[in-house]
């Protein structure tokens, strides 16, 4: 089995106390890849290596533009080396080896987005209501950010955390996840060799505690970036509290898949497959819900299942394979149960609801669940799976409803060729990405992010370079008079 190591100080080290944990391929059920499991003394490593580098690393007095520099490299180097990062995430994670390949070079372009941030980032003066007195604002890095990525996309939402925190001038420490940390280990080569200085990007791996309690509870990190499950994430807020560290929270959700009944419905369909099959449904954004009118909802089910039914599962490196396995054993078991409550409670599996034969037992059949009632658990409930429950409508309002009727609110789809309608709906759908006409579309311009269970605060767009900022107000005398006697009251 491959051996890595963590990322800490330029350095690759194993666990100060020689501990690792296995990496499973999903594709074949076998470990292939021992990770290191970092120690709380590794983790406390390397927030100070970030910090080090951030107070007195050759990073600290980089200008912006240098900054900038260091992350073209970057994005040229992960460009170049796409089908090697993708390779090895394929193998980790199982997803498809054709998105892990495109993602990985589509990524890129993110890393050149936030190189050209680097040197846009700037204060203001201010029309100040004092006399003799020049006031302007200037923003300044936070510091040693933590970085905290799930399996599923972590080069991607690694990407929308790095990124605009090298460009502000910050160090950062990233905790790959438990399940599949190789890509991140990878990813750690290139950032030597884009001429980042040692200590500004650290990685380290490990599970929970004491990896990511330590982590982001630690007293040096100045911002915690999450992206992971609600459960995870109220430790993260607890452990914020003993550092007061900022947090941003991405935490997926159940996103509602919209369609009315003037809708082109083979476009619908195929957004639909896309959205939930795609990446075998593991996407934080998977449209989970289908919310579709009752005139169109038969022809649009059994258009569906048959698209389902010639879906091609098996080996994700093979081009002619559409959907690969999922990536851990947990999210199998979690989806029989479900889908055998919903079952219980009435549900109607309209197709798939099983294990595939194909290669090993973490194959599942896309699978579509027509739900008599909007109360059903499955409705509401994040699978991380190839699992669309299915809802009807009669009006508008109706549709709307069912929405919302939601403790996520991460995306929403809206298909409808009435733009009135779908305004109406965009602003109404409580969820912070809205997509009409179609689904899943990123580019590092737009931001995303959640509301309610989903999480808060904003990644990717400009903004987000601001938020790894904060500003500093100076105020100027201009006067040659002399200061007044404090004491004296004129």
């Amino acid at each position: 089995m491959q051996t890595y190591k963590m990322l800490i100080g330029g350095d690759w080290v194993a666990a100060s106390d020689g501990a690792t944990f296995p990496s499973m391929e999903p594709a074949t059920g076998k470990d292939w890849a021992l990770i290191p499991e970092a120690t709380a003394e590794d983790v406390d490593r390397a927030v100070r290596a970030a910090h080090e580098a951030f107070t007195t690393g050759p990073w600290a007095t980089m200008t912006p533009t240098q900054r900038g520099h260091c992350l073209r490299r970057l994005a040229d180097l992960l460009a170049d080396r796409s089908e090697q990062l993708g390779a090895v995430e394929t193998r980790d994670t199982g997803k498809m080896f054709k998105e892990t390949r495109w993602q990985a070079k589509y990524i890129s372009e993110f890393y050149h987005f936030y190189a050209g941030a680097a040197d846009k980032i700037h204060g203001e003066t201010l029309p100040i209501d004092k006399p003799d007195m020049f006031v302007f604002t200037q923003r300044e890095p936070l510091g040693v950010i933590a970085a905290v990525v799930p399996w599923n996309s972590q080069l991607f939402l690694s990407a929308v955390k790095i990124g605009p925190a090298l460009a502000a001038g910050n160090t950062v420490v990233l905790k790959a996840s438990e399940h599949a940390s190789a890509p991140m280990l990878e990813f750690g080569r290139l950032v030597a060799e884009a001429g980042i200085p040692d200590g500004v990007v650290n990685i380290v791996t490990g599970h929970g505690d004491p990896c990511g309690r330590v982590l982001t509870s630690h007293p040096l990190v100045s911002r915690v970036s999450f992206t992971g499950g609600p459960a995870s994430a109220r430790h993260v807020v607890q452990n914020s509290t003993q550092n007061f560290a900022e947090v941003s929270l991405e935490l997926g959700g159940k996103s509602p898949f919209i369609v009315f009944p003037d809708a082109d419905i083979d476009s619908a369909v195929n957004g639909s497959v896309g959205g939930i099959f795609g990446a075998s449904g593991q996407s934080c954004v998977a449209g989970s819900r289908l919310i579709v009118h009752e005139d169109v909802a038969d022809e649009f089910l059994t258009k569906m299942a048959a698209v389902a039914g010639r879906v091609r599962i098996g080996d994700p490196m093979a081009e002619d394979t559409d959907m690969g396995p999922l990536c851990t054993m947990g999210q199998v078991e979690n989806i029989e149960r479900e889908l055998a409550r919903a079952v219980d409670e009435g549900a109607r599996i309209v197709c798939g609801g099983a294990r595939a034969d194909a290669g090993s037992d973490l194959f599942f059949q896309p699978t579509i669940v027509d739900c008599p009632r909007p109360d059903l658990h499955i409705v509401d409930t994040e699978l991380f799976g190839p699992v669309l429950s299915v809802l009807r409508f009669r009006t508008e309002e109706e549709a709307l409803a069912l929405a919302n009727d939601t403790v996520h609110g991460l995306a929403a789809g809206i298909f409808t060729r009435d733009n009135a309608r779908a305004l109406r709906m965009s602003r109404a759908v409580r969820a912070g990405i809205v997509w009409v006409n179609t689904y899943r579309a990123v580019s590092p311009i737009a931001e995303f992010g959640g509301m309610k269970n989903s999480g808060y605060g904003r990644e990717s767009g400009f903004q987000a370079v601001y938020d790894y900022t904060r500003p500093k107000t100076v105020w100027m005398n201009t006067s040659d008079t002399p200061l007044a006697n404090p004491f004296v009251m004129r």
